[in-house]
């Protein structure tokens, strides 16, 4: 075998074939030098390295480097080339007990650049040189037995205790001498160990386990297997206090070079690459953290390129995913020589590509690791580490699956349902999103593209004044599926948290059967004034403004893009409608003043009268806003997106508010609107108004929304409550009301129609306007309690106040906690004596 690390380049010509660099060859390989200088070269003959002066390469075998180790390492990290030769597999036989990934002489230059020599040996042959290196999936579980590391790190210990309210991340295991050391009992590693270099690393997705004494037996075997033998110094985060009763010495120290092993949490990211040269030179690395909550409160940003642990760890084989693991205690996993049965990312996978490739089906225990093999091929692509011989071998292995079985062609007529399906939706999807040629990835992915009229060099003119929260700017533009476009930008949005997105279907899907792909909207961050953009699945363009932010008059160009109907009343007349109406893209979109809808836009084709559809709109969500005691012009405009499939239920909440295309037209109908009622789609906006102060999770999650539903319908749509909604039926109210009561009156059965009905008999005795005094009041209260106890006795006590009658026992008759202090200062309004709750007490 021979290995080359170099950081430039081994041997420099000019055209004048001039030799820059002396090359030193170790005399144990002395006819190699023999060769080169037939060549040309200037060749020095040497006994060890140390002899070597001035040379930019070095040539030896893997024997004799071990004495000269570090200054060779020293030399590769100052840009010097390093070829060596050897095998290792005689070495390893005669030395069965030694690790030969960190005993083999060759192994202590040429693994710190990621090169080993290993046990393995393969046939005699002779191989052609290709262009490329080439990559095949039966090399994907080439790596190591981990067996004895196993029986190391898990000596005398009985359980991995992840209690105390623990929610981890859940690692990704990707490198070949990366390797899990404890999970769940479904294989989702929590605990895990690699080889990197000269050195090791474990990791463990989440920091309270490091501060606290539960795995303590674990901790010290993992401090000696990462210290080698050495003894060292062993360096601890000051915040850090797991060894303190393990009689390990250790001292607390920040990050530096002369430790054994260092031992941190992931919140900073200042020594990444010191930490990596750390390791690969030999050190031992023991770190913490979870990234879920990181990616929940920084969403845009890539976990794997943008974490801090995962900027350390990639290299190493290990990453940590943003899926969680609950908190519980777990089985120690029992060490074994097999790994039939491992669920190792890259043994499954190699599996997984062998069947496919040979065109087998997959037997039902290989099946059933696809639905985890689908989140972790999607979240390894995301890692995009080009540099990395490892990822750029997987990602060319998930190409030729994706070339060779295609991507299912989903739809609502052709719905995806199996594993294997879900699987290669996804990972085609990401493997466009990752490949450096996703031109010609895409005719195999999609089959049918339409071919729509573009329109070029589109100026459009932003003016923005956000509030507390980002707003979608709509452009009127759409890019076809894998379409891309360079956008120019003005200078004063880039680097200032602006995204442009491409797409308005937001939500990410988890169902078994798919209608579409599982997320079908891409953002980019406007980090340059040229951003090339694009969608495998095509979508609306959108500028994304971040909160608080200004903007008058910046122009944004799209050198080429589709025309998306688009309708904005107060600007858009009649006459433009006709035309725009036939605009070419699949989505349309309807800006009303306080509320945007976005559908498909054979919905909208033949709509003649958009001003009536504005009118319609603009009643309900002024009614929305009166109800809320808020402003007749909202801080954003709220946003409702039409979609084939949506992430949970009929509709939903958020921004946008998603519904199902099927109830698309009927935005579009005032008529049905004022007899037939859009309670969904107001009962959703209604959420989008609930405050924390005054809702009682999760009993008025499903209730108070409602109270929209029942003043929009009643008092702006004219359309009374009962024909609204079949539960707002008065026999209907009266049942739910004896079904609590039949009950036991349990407060955890008041939710829903039955909480609801508490706010309709408040409503029909003192009014809309008690309602919207009490909302008016709650603007103005800046400190509430957080427990449901806390809140409700300050409602009580509000709505009392607000309609001067003491409401406690009506109150309590529903089972509120009203408590005795509450009741106290109620004790000077006139009670309310004859309450419809009177005949249940």
């Amino acid at each position: 075998m021979w290995a080359l690390s170099q950081t430039q380049y081994t041997i420099h010509k000019i055209k004048n074939n001039t030799i820059l660099l002396t090359v030193g060859v170790n005399n144990k390989v002395k006819a190699v030098a023999d060769n080169l200088i037939k060549s040309g070269l200037k060749v020095k003959a040497v006994g060890s390295f140390s002899d070597s002066r001035e040379v930019g390469v070095y040539v030896t075998d893997a024997y004799s480097v071990e004495a000269d180790a570090k200054d060779l390492v020293a030399f590769l990290k100052a840009g010097g080339g390093v070829l060596i030769a050897g095998q290792a597999w005689h070495w390893a036989s005669t030395k069965p007990k030694e690790n030969t990934l960190l005993h083999f002489p060759g192994n202590k230059v040429s693994a710190v650049a990621g090169i080993y020599f290993t046990a393995h040996y393969g046939k005699v042959e002779i191989l052609p040189v290709y262009p490329q290196i080439p990559s095949s999936w039966m090399t994907l579980r080439d790596g190591k037995d981990f067996k004895d590391d196993l029986e190391i790190l898990l000596q005398g210990v009985s359980e991995f205790d992840l209690t105390d309210g623990i929610v981890a991340s859940e690692a990704l295991i990707h490198g070949p001498l990366a390797f899990p050391i404890g999970t769940t009992e479904d294989g989702r590693a929590f605990l895990a160990g690699s080889y990197y270099g000269r050195g090791r690393v474990i990791v463990i997705t989440h920091e309270y386990p490091l501060k606290t004494e539960k795995l303590l037996s674990f901790w010290k075997n993992a401090i000696d297997w990462l210290d080698q033998g050495r003894k060292g110094v062993v360096g601890v985060e000051p915040n850090l206090k797991l060894l303190s009763k393990s009689g390990l010495k250790y001292e607390e120290a920040a990050f530096r070079k002369d430790l054994s092993v260092f031992v941190c949490t992931v919140w900073k990211d200042d020594h990444v690459e010191e930490m990596q040269d750390f390791v690969a030179e030999g050190g031992g690395l023991l770190i913490g953290g979870h990234v879920w909550n990181w990616a929940h409160k920084n969403f845009g940003l890539n976990p794997f390129t943008d974490f801090s642990e995962n900027k350390i760890l990639n290299r190493m084989g290990l990453s940590v995913m943003p899926a969680h693991i609950g908190e519980g205690f777990y089985k120690v996993p029992v060490p074994t020589e097999t790994e039939e049965d491992n669920n190792h990312f890259r043994h499954v996978l190699s599996r997984f590509a062998g069947r496919v490739t040979k065109g087998e089906e997959l037997p039902t225990h290989e099946e059933k690791q696809l639905k985890k093999l689908e989140m972790e091929c999607t979240n390894f692509l995301m890692m995009k580490a080009y540099g990395s011989h490892s990822y750029k071998h997987v990602l060319s292995i998930l190409t030729d699956i994706s070339k060779k079985l295609g991507m299912p062609q989903v739809s609502v007529k052709n719905p995806v349902k199996n594993l294997k399906d879900r699987l290669l939706l996804s990972v085609g999807t990401e493997v466009y999103k990752a490949s450096l040629d996703p031109d010609a990835l895409l005719p195999y992915l999609i089959k049918d593209i339409p071919v729509l009229p573009v329109v070029k060099d589109q100026r459009i003119r932003i003016t923005v004044n956000t509030a507390d929260e980002n707003e979608w700017i709509s452009t009127g533009l759409y890019l076809s599926p894998g379409m891309g476009t360079e956008m120019i930008l003005p200078a004063n949005i880039v680097n200032k948290n602006w995204t442009i997105q491409i797409g308005c279907q937001t939500d990410y899907l988890e169902h078994d059967e798919l209608k579409r792909a599982r997320s079908v909207r891409e953002r980019f961050p406007v980090t340059a004034e040229k951003m090339q953009v694009w969608n495998l699945w095509g979508g609306l363009i959108y500028l994304v403004a971040p909160p608080n932010t200004k903007v008058e008059g910046a122009e944004v160009v799209v050198p080429m893009a589709v025309s998306a109907p688009y309708y904005k009343s107060g600007v858009t007349t009649a006459d433009d409608w006709l035309l725009l109406r036939t605009a070419p893209a699949p989505w349309a979109e309807f800006e009303f003043d306080n509320i945007i809808l976005t559908v498909p836009s054979d919905v909208v084709r033949k709509l003649e009268r958009p001003d009536e559809v504005a009118a319609l709109w603009n009643d309900i969500m002024k009614g929305i806003a009166d109800l809320a005691v808020i402003p007749h012009t909202f801080s954003r405009k709220e946003r409702m997106v039409a979609d084939e499939q949506i992430s949970v239920g009929w509709m939903h909440a958020g921004y946008p508010v998603m519904i199902h295309t099927k109830s698309a037209a009927e935005l579009f109908e005032p008529e049905y609107a004022r007899t037939a009622g859009l309670w969904g789609e107001v009962h959703e906006l209604g959420h989008n108004q609930q405050r924390s102060c005054s809702e009682f999770r999760p009993h008025t999650t499903e209730a108070t929304c409602n109270l929209w539903s029942v003043y929009v319908h009643e008092e702006v749509l004219g359309l009374k409550r009962e024909k609204a909604h079949s539960s707002m039926i008065l026999t209907n109210r009266k049942n739910t009301v004896d079904k609590l009561f039949k009950g036991g009156k349990n407060l955890s059965d008041w939710n829903v129609w039955t909480a609801l009905e508490t706010y309709l008999q408040l409503q029909g005795i003192f009014g809309w306007d008690a309602f919207k005094k009490v909302f008016a009041a709650y603007h103005k209260i800046s400190n509430y309690p957080s427990d449901n106890s806390g809140k409700m006795n300050l409602y009580a006590e509000t709505f009392s106040q607000t309609v001067g009658m003491n409401l406690s026992a009506f109150f309590k008759s529903w089972g509120w906690p009203i408590d005795r202090a509450t009741e106290e200062k109620l004790t000077p309004l006139p009670p309310w004596s004859d309450h419809p709750m009177l005949k249940y007490d």
